[in-house]
């Protein structure tokens, strides 16, 4: 059967290539334009790599007009509702749901790595008392690659096998750490009885001088959330983690970049600009004024925490959040707060309103996750760590599927050169000011 394939045509010298047809188990197809350069002397042109496949991949797949979203060939509202966040990570790690037996030594291997190295602790003391703690994330998660020579041969499945195993236990402890040192409190160790989400509400908000006793409601919202925010497909923070990793790097180093990446306002910080808009609406009587700056296309006022860049209908993780942020809010007696009544107000008003349903503005994922992280107690400073606790399996998948690849090549995008045309050195005294 003859592949098939497109043509492209080089309009200023007639001269005509095919474009073999790439084409995956769902979604559109891929033009493979990696010889265009070479037939064509011609580059082709995607800012933000909206219309650009970077790789090919077998772990999420995301039809944003259909609001679908499948782990693993999955849907995650599915798992949101039956599966829990660790049987999830083997699912997006393996490919496939495991055994019981096989859930039960995954779970056992993640608790025996939740503990970091005495000497990564006194990294923290470096970090100045206000820094945030995404800095502080990433300075000590890329110092991971000096503890663990002897286990990072990237060509050697267990390996990798033991990088992703280590990391997934211990980003929630690095990141507990980095809450209280922002807090000055003293670091509690993981207590490995507790199941994953417990263990960081442990780590985070208990204190040597009193007992503490993890709260079921909280932690099965955590766990929730962390299914949802598991992995994305290519987006920027995964895109890095593999940019990165196809040089060669050490693991570590490939997943600190992708916390880099995922620290930005307009990634993983999407859920503070929520909390942000709250405290700038201030009251639940300002919301119609709000809401008509929102309209107003001169005003400049945005609506966070409502569409999606890549959902054009609706956000299938907004569903299942949904229901745990008024479960959670009610548990803990906060459904009469002030910022929380403001935030329900501004849902049922982009729930009812004509205008926002004609543009599909339905509140997000990140809409949800702020006010639960809020109402736990969590600060908004955390929120984006919470997000990477959730996503290191995700980019760990990723960077495992991208280097056991024989087929992966260093990742070199190329560009359209604007700049000054040659000239040569001219004397400093000749030059004109």
């Amino acid at each position: 059967m003859t592949q098939p394939t497109y043509s492209l045509v080089n309009n200023a010298t007639g001269e005509k290539t095919d474009l073999p047809v790439v084409s995956g188990t769902l979604g559109p197809v891929g033009l493979d334009v990696g010889k265009v350069y070479d037939k064509l002397d011609t580059f082709t042109y995607d800012p933000g790599f909206s219309s650009t496949c970077s790789c090919k991949s077998a772990i999420t797949y995301i039809d944003g007009d259909a609001g679908i979203l499948l782990y693993r060939g999955y849907p995650v509202d599915q798992l949101a509702r039956h599966s829990t966040f660790i049987e999830v990570c083997y699912l997006v790690l393996y490919g496939e749901l495991p055994t019981k037996v096989q859930l039960e030594k995954f779970d056992s291997d993640i608790r025996k790595h939740t503990m970091i190295n005495e000497s990564l602790k006194g990294f923290f003391q470096g970090f100045n008392y206000d820094a945030h703690p995404m800095a502080m994330l990433t300075g000590v998660v890329g110092s991971m690659s000096a503890f663990y020579h002897d286990t990072t041969n990237n060509k050697d499945p267990r390996h990798r096998d033991i990088f992703a195993h280590r990391m997934i236990a211990k980003i929630p402890t690095i990141a507990a750490a980095a809450y209280k040192k922002y807090f000055g409190q003293p670091f509690m160790y993981p207590q490995n009885h507790l199941d994953y989400c417990s263990n960081l509400l442990h780590m985070m908000f208990s204190v040597p001088a009193e007992p503490y006793h993890v709260d079921p409601i909280a932690a099965k919202a955590l766990d929730v959330l962390f299914i949802l925010h598991a992995d994305h497909e290519q987006n920027a923070s995964t895109s890095t983690v593999r940019l990165a990793g196809s040089t060669g790097c050490n693991p570590y180093a490939a997943i600190a970049a992708g916390i880099a990446a995922l620290w930005g306002p307009a990634h993983g910080g999407a859920n503070e600009a929520v909390l942000r808009m709250l405290d700038q609406i201030g009251d639940v009587k300002n919301v119609p004024n709000f809401m008509a700056k929102v309209k107003d296309k001169n005003s400049g006022v945005r609506l966070m925490g409502f569409g999606h860049r890549v959902y054009k209908n609706f956000d299938p993780r907004a569903t299942i959040i949904r229901e745990q942020c008024h479960k959670v809010l009610k548990h803990l007696g906060k459904d009469n707060d002030p910022q929380m009544e403001l935030a329900l107000k501004l849902e049922e008003i982009a729930l009812s309103d004509d205008y926002f349903k004609e543009r599909k503005l339905y509140p997000n994922v990140d809409f949800y996750s702020g006010i639960i992280y809020k109402a736990l107690g969590i600060p908004v400073n955390m929120f984006t760590p919470m997000f990477a606790i959730a996503r290191t399996v995700g980019w760990c998948a990723h960077w495992i599927e991208m280097t056991a690849d024989p087929q992966n090549r260093i990742g070199r995008p190329r560009q359209v050169y604007v700049g000054a045309p040659q000239r040569n050195y001219a004397d400093i005294a000749k030059r004109k000011g």
